[in-house]
């Protein structure tokens, strides 16, 4: 596998061949790409909701009406659409439970361990609670480093994807009674193969050169 390779074929698809699925073994791949994404403090505030059928998509797609007409299509004929979301708040029955699964998968060597990891995410959950304040802020940080995962990961399987932020995140969120859950949506992804009639498919990719984007210190 030749990331560079990849990254440098993949591109956001414009238009999806809805007669084409994506098989559920990778599906499940992707998932677990999700699941393991990094996250500050191993926070974890990150939710996904997962649409495959044509009624899970059609929900979806009530964020993307009016303005936002111009999704609509990629996410009705896409493969599946998976929704990030985002806590909408750090709650402590969250923090603990972060911590308790955290014991389960044995990283604690000793009690101390324990609550040297809990004092240190408290600690930087705090300090966007009240110092940075920009606590939503820096939750939605760590859905997008999922995002991140996401599409690397589906362009190395060959699947074709679009990350939106072009829909309406309000309308999702009362389809999908999310606040009352604690969440939001942050970012759509549909997920799926490419239609003949996309044209992005065979635009050249654009980049700023390199002497522009990095900076080597001696």
């Amino acid at each position: 596998m030749n990331l560079a390779h990849i990254t440098a074929q993949r591109y956001t698809t414009k238009a999806y061949d809805a007669s084409k699925r994506i098989p559920q073994a990778a599906i499940d791949e992707l998932l677990t790409l999700l699941r393991n994404a990094p996250s500050s403090v191993n926070s974890q505030p990150s939710h996904f909701i997962v649409a495959s059928t044509a009624e899970g998509k059609a929900r979806l797609a009530k964020g993307a009406e009016g303005r936002f007409a111009y999704n609509e299509p990629k996410i009705l004929n896409a493969s599946h659409v998976i929704a990030l979301c985002t806590r909408t708040g750090m709650t402590d029955s969250h923090l603990e439970k972060v911590l308790h699964q955290e014991q389960e998968d044995g990283r604690f060597a000793s009690d101390t361990a324990r609550s040297g990891q809990q004092q240190i995410r408290a600690g930087f959950v705090d300090l966007h609670r009240y110092e940075q304040k920009d606590l939503q802020h820096w939750m939605e940080k760590q859905t997008y480093l999922a995002l991140g995962s996401l599409l690397l990961g589906a362009a190395s399987l060959g699947i074709d994807a679009t990350p939106m932020e072009g829909f309406d995140a309000k309308a999702v969120d009362a389809e999908l009674n999310l606040h009352a859950q604690g969440l939001t949506s942050v970012v759509l992804v549909c997920l799926g193969y490419r239609s003949d009639s996309d044209f992005n498919a065979t635009l050249p990719k654009s980049r700023l050169p390199e002497d522009y984007l990095f900076t080597h210190l001696a």
